[in-house]
């Protein structure tokens, strides 16, 4: 049996990666989905562990070769997308995928992947605590840190078309009520 499709989106700095991290760390038979990018590698990522990384023309000519089930150009030239051959890939070992995806990507998978896809989107608890987590992350500057905001902004607005919301105040508590929400979507797509 081919596996089902976990999406998690929120804006930048809500949290998402930190739960995914510690739902991969919890036996629900989850394998994460790298997501492919053309931004600059950060100091602590790892190229086909965090990302597949590639140029701006490698990213492009992916796209006119129809290699991704859906791509976004979420700023100017920085282009994130998820690969269709690593969905058929870990699908079809029947293992299920988790995926950290921003909140267009999401709503394009569940789109795709219909039924077959729980979509759940990471809610910050105030936009000034997201700030708040970007500034500590201190991997960007300001300029690019107040467009991270702009952009939270909009996307918030679209948390209503995810099959789930989930607040994220404490994170121990979000990654619990992940796992409850993955584990009742698979029992009940098993039936």
């Amino acid at each position: 049996m081919k596996g089902k499709l976990i999406i998690f989106s929120a804006p930048s700095g809500a949290g998402k990666t930190t739960i995914v991290r510690s739902l991969l760390q919890r036996n629900l038979n989850l394998e994460f989905s790298i997501s492919a990018c053309s931004r600059e590698k950060r100091n602590s990522e790892i190229n086909g562990i965090d990302y597949y990384f590639f140029t701006v023309e490698e990213f492009k000519k992916k796209i006119r070769n129809n290699e991704f089930v859906e791509w976004e150009e979420v700023y100017p030239n920085h282009f994130y997308g998820t690969l269709k051959s690593e969905v058929e890939r870990i699908r079809n070992k029947g293992s299920n995928l988790i995926f950290d995806v921003d909140v267009f990507g999401g709503l394009n998978l569940k789109k795709i992947y219909g039924k077959e896809a729980l979509a759940i989107f990471i809610m910050p608890p105030s936009l000034d605590e997201l700030e708040q987590r970007l500034i500590n992350r201190s991997s960007e500057e300001s300029e690019k840190i107040k467009i991270r905001i702009y952009k939270a902004e909009s996307e918030i607005q679209y948390a209503s078309h995810f099959d789930k919301i989930i607040y994220n105040f404490d994170v121990n508590q979000s990654v619990n009520e992940a796992e409850n929400a993955i584990l009742e979507f698979l029992n009940s797509s098993q039936s």
